[in-house]
C-alpha cells in the first residue's frame, strides 16, 4: 500500500534536492527512503529502481532548465540571446550542481522523446543560432559546439579547475561568450 503523500513526482523532486546535497551519483532509492523515514520497499510502488529514480530526477532538471532558458530568451536575439542562454546553464549548475549532473544522465530514446524538455533545449539552441544566420545544414555542428563549450566550462569551474588562477572566472566566461559570438558571426564555409 502506498504511503499517503508519497508520489513519483514528489520522490523525483526530493531526489533532485538530495542530488544537490550529496551528489547525483550518490542518490539511491535507499537514500531517499531514509529521507522520508520509510522502508525502501514502500517506495517501489512509485519508482521501479534507482535507475528509474535517476531518470525522473534528470527529467525534473531538464524541465527546470528549459523553463529558465525559455524565460531568459524571450525577446532576445544575437549575442544577447547567446549570453542569456549560456548564463542559464552556468547559473543552474552553480545553484543546483546535483540536478545539473542529473541533466547529463543518458535517457533511453523513448523516455527522451516522450519527455519533451530535451527537444525544447534543442529548439531554443537553434533559435539562438537563427540570430546568426547559419545555414540549416550547419546548425547541428553549432549546437554541439555550444553544448560542449557550456558543459565543459561549467564542469571545469564546478570541479575547481579555475579556482587557483586569475583572472576571475566571470571575466573568462564573458570572454568565452564574446569568442563564441565572433565564431558564430563568422562561421566557416563548408
Amino acid at each position: 500500500m502506498a504511503r499517503a503523500g508519497i508520489t513519483a513526482e514528489r520522490l523525483a523532486q526530493a531526489g533532485a534536492e538530495l542530488a544537490d546535497e550529496i551528489g547525483f551519483d550518490r542518490v539511491t532509492v535507499s537514500e531517499l527512503a531514509r529521507r522520508f523515514g520509510v522502508k525502501v520497499a514502500s517506495l517501489y510502488s512509485h519508482v521501479r529502481n534507482s535507475h528509474d529514480l535517476k531518470t525522473r530526477i534528470a527529467l525534473v532538471a531538464l524541465e527546470e532548465m528549459a523553463d529558465r532558458a525559455s524565460d531568459a530568451l524571450a525577446g532576445r536575439a544575437g549575442k544577447d540571446a547567446l549570453a542569456a542562454f549560456a548564463d542559464v546553464y552556468r547559473d543552474y549548475a552553480r545553484e543546483h550542481p546535483g540536478r545539473y549532473a542529473a541533466a547529463q544522465f543518458r535517457l533511453d530514446a523513448e523516455t527522451a522523446a516522450a519527455a519533451g524538455a530535451g527537444a525544447r533545449h534543442a529548439q531554443m539552441t537553434r533559435a539562438v543560432l537563427r540570430g546568426y544566420g547559419l545555414p540549416e545544414a550547419e546548425e547541428t555542428h553549432a549546437v554541439r559546439l555550444l553544448g560542449s563549450v557550456f558543459h565543459g566550462y561549467v564542469s571545469l569551474e564546478l570541479g575547481g579547475g579555475f579556482s587557483r588562477s586569475a583572472p576571475d572566472t566571470q571575466e573568462t566566461w564573458s570572454r568565452t561568450i564574446d569568442a563564441l559570438d565572433a565564431l558564430l558571426r563568422n562561421w566557416p564555409d563548408t
